[in-house]
């Protein structure tokens, strides 16, 4: 058995899906997981900005460096989305310059798994309101992907709670004939056991923002995630 890998996990005070997260590990990695400060801000483009201040996650990965991790995942996607690619940049940078070791962000992660899957127009489902969601959109331009349809469930909490009915039918309200593929935001949105489902029935990528995180930082550590052919088997 190879020796156990370390990955280093900053994510949002709200966070509830860290289970979402470990299900993505190989039995060989190990994710240590802290958490920013607490805000009783609603998920908005104001608590966004509030969780990505480049101070308070370097803070959270010089927490986390006593262990010596391998690398480094901010995983929140509205807080390295939400001052665009220069802010998203200057996340990971940060990250390298505190930890140590390499770092990924989510919204980074999700722009390497477009670029892997030679994707360049997508439909964009996301849990939050118009006006974060409108700044993912901006954030995707940016990067040369263009954003051919929508949609949105206007949700400012608890978005953990989501059921996987509702994430379905978000998916394939938001999908268009246009797409490439499909990109469904949110790290608290849950999105494990239907990806596989979805990529079946859209006959395109699926790419979440959990499993964009993790496929980034398991690259950035040598191993291998799971397929969306294998989670098939875990389809409900």
């Amino acid at each position: 058995m190879s020796p156990l890998v370390r990955i280093a996990v900053v994510v949002p005070h709200d966070m509830v899906l860290d289970h979402e997260l470990w299900r993505w590990a190989p039995a060989d990695t190990g994710l240590l997981i802290t958490r920013t400060p607490f805000t009783d801000r609603p998920v908005t483009l104001e608590m966004a900005e509030e969780i990505s201040q480049t101070a308070v996650v370097e803070q959270a990965v010089r927490d986390l460096s006593a262990a010596e991790p391998h690398a480094y995942v901010y995983a929140c996607t509205s807080g390295s989305f939400v001052h665009g690619r220069r802010g998203e940049r200057r996340l990971a940078t940060a990250m390298r310059r505190a930890g140590g070791a390499p770092a990924v962000t989510t919204s980074g992660a999700v722009l390497a798994s477009l670029s892997a899957h030679g994707v360049s127009r997508v439909a964009v489902a996301t849990p939050y309101d118009a006006a974060l969601s409108a700044r993912f959109g901006s954030f995707l331009a940016e990067a040369g992907i263009t954003v051919v349809s929508t949609g949105d469930l206007g949700l400012s909490h608890h978005i953990w709670e989501v059921p996987y009915e509702t994430t379905l039918g978000l998916v394939r309200a938001a999908d268009s004939d246009a797409a490439e593929a499909v990109v469904v935001s949110c790290t608290n949105l849950a999105t494990y056991d239907i990806i596989g489902r979805l990529e079946t029935e859209l006959g395109k990528p699926v790419i979440s923002a959990n499993q964009a995180t993790m496929w980034a930082a398991l690259r950035l550590v040598g191993r291998t995630p799971p397929t969306s052919g294998d989670l098939l088997g875990h389809a409900s």
